[in-house]
């Protein structure tokens, strides 16, 4: 195990299969952090989603909604306590995201008054990790992790998608924000990889930074 960093709070992010919450177990292990994970295996909606997008997609938005929700709550409460170092594979805001890809307009509506309802108050991270990689490589990612329901994912729907994450964090200045190119590298089964992510992820404390190595 390494030394912590300064951070209490790390997100990972990134579209789908670009390796976040890998990225975010390895990141666990190595600083002996605790993890908060999404959990997209526990929405019963997201097989029927991928199958269905347009039949299923406002239950699978609510259902991520109020998971989320939970999670931000119970990380709210123990905040009363010495929180531990906390790593996170998904951002709140990256629900409404995929919410308003997905979702009609009176859905998304409907979405929208939940949201206000819950009242969300989501601590600030300390530093936000945003995975990029092309949608090519997207692609090969997915099918290669071989989760049956996701080999429905369409190109089309990963090119909406990256480009609504690339928007979103173009103007994304609420917290620390590092910007990795991880089309070349593989920092949950390459050592060297890993060591030299971790280390800018330490040293990175405020502003926005690139982080573009290159095959190692």
């Amino acid at each position: 195990m390494s030394d912590k960093p300064q951070h209490r709070y790390v997100v990972v992010e990134g579209p789908i299969g670009v390796g976040k919450t890998s990225l975010a177990k390895r990141l666990g292990e190595y600083w002996g952090g605790e993890l908060m994970l999404e959990g997209a295996e526990a929405n019963p909606f997201l097989e029927r989603f991928y199958a269905d997008p347009r039949g299923a997609a406002l239950p699978t938005q609510l259902f991520f909604l109020y998971q989320r929700a939970r999670q931000i709550q119970s990380m709210r409460q123990s905040d009363l306590f010495e929180a531990p170092l906390r790593i996170a594979d998904f951002l709140l805001e990256k629900d409404r995201l995929f919410a308003e890809i997905n979702l009609d307009e009176n859905e998304l509506d409907l979405y929208k008054q939940a949201w206000s309802h819950l009242s969300l108050d989501a601590p600030e991270p300390d530093l936000v990790v945003y995975l990029q990689a092309p949608v090519d490589v997207l692609m090969e990612r997915v099918r290669r992790r071989g989760i049956p329901w996701e080999q429905q994912i369409t190109r089309e729907y990963l090119e909406r998608l990256v480009e609504a994450y690339t928007r979103f964090f173009h103007h994304y200045d609420r917290a620390p924000l590092l910007i990795v190119n991880a089309s070349d590298i593989n920092p949950v089964d390459r050592n060297r990889d890993f060591e030299l992510l971790a280390e800018q992820l330490s040293r990175t404390t405020s502003g926005r930074h690139y982080f573009n190595p290159g095959p190692i």
